[in-house]
């Protein structure tokens, strides 16, 4: 007891990562979000092949645009079964329940999210680059990537702990989401189009910088109030 005192931090990272290593093991042994998260991403990749022009200058000016609608569909639908998985097998309450600080839940299933979303566009990406011939090996790219994928997180775990409880969650989850994660997904696309036209990271460094300020400001808000969110 006096040495979890002593670390309460290690106490509050235990928590999360329990949490996180749950949800890490029931995806892979019923694969319920990431394969048809998967299946669709590929699809809408290669519908957009067949519509679009396949000049390299229009190529440039969509497929930005083209890659994170893809990216932000895919992970709604990853975002949509975060805490649906819990409420439709009991285990919402046994969480609840649970001797942990209520952002500490909130951490674990954020991770969760954050971590199905980049594997599910790792597996995009590589066909994204063939379909369009675009590069793939590009460090801004990969950067946008990963903090916009953690603003996606941030906002999608606590709304969608907000929705699961209504019987409309898979409408009233986009209704929330999309308003309030509109701006990384606008600097996102302006970050990568910037990076596919060749651009300095000076062109692009403010997208990247609202992005990273947004993750900041709604993790922080969001892990705050989560307790009041789950308790509604």
């Amino acid at each position: 007891m006096d040495e979890r005192r002593a670390h309460p931090g290690a106490s509050w990272w235990s928590a999360v990562l329990a949490v996180l290593w749950k949800d890490l093991l029931l995806e892979s042994r019923t694969r319920e979000i990431v394969t048809p998260i998967v299946v669709f991403s590929l699809l809408v990749i290669v519908i957009f092949s067949f519509v679009l022009d396949p000049n390299p200058r229009m190529v440039e000016a969509v497929a930005p645009g083209a890659l994170w609608v893809a990216f932000t569909f895919a992970g709604m639908l990853g975002l949509n079964r975060t805490f649906a998985l819990e409420k439709e097998r009991g285990g919402m309450e046994g969480l609840l329940l649970s001797p942990v600080g209520r952002d500490a839940l909130y951490a674990g299933k954020m991770l969760g999210a954050f971590l199905f979303m980049l594997l599910v566009e790792a597996i995009m990406l590589p066909a994204f680059s063939v379909v369009f011939n675009l590069p793939l090996l590009e460090p801004g790219l990969w950067l946008t990537i990963g903090l916009a994928t953690f603003g996606f997180a941030t906002v999608g775990a606590a709304f969608s702990a907000m929705a699961v409880n209504t019987r409309a969650r898979e409408i009233l989850l986009p209704v929330l989401f999309f308003p309030v994660a509109a701006p990384v997904i606008i600097a996102a696309a302006e970050a990568t189009r910037a990076i596919y036209a060749g651009d300095a990271f000076a062109d692009y460094g403010n997208w990247i910088g609202l992005i990273a300020a947004f993750d900041v400001i709604f993790a922080v808000v969001a892990a705050a109030t989560f307790e009041f969110i789950v308790s509604e």
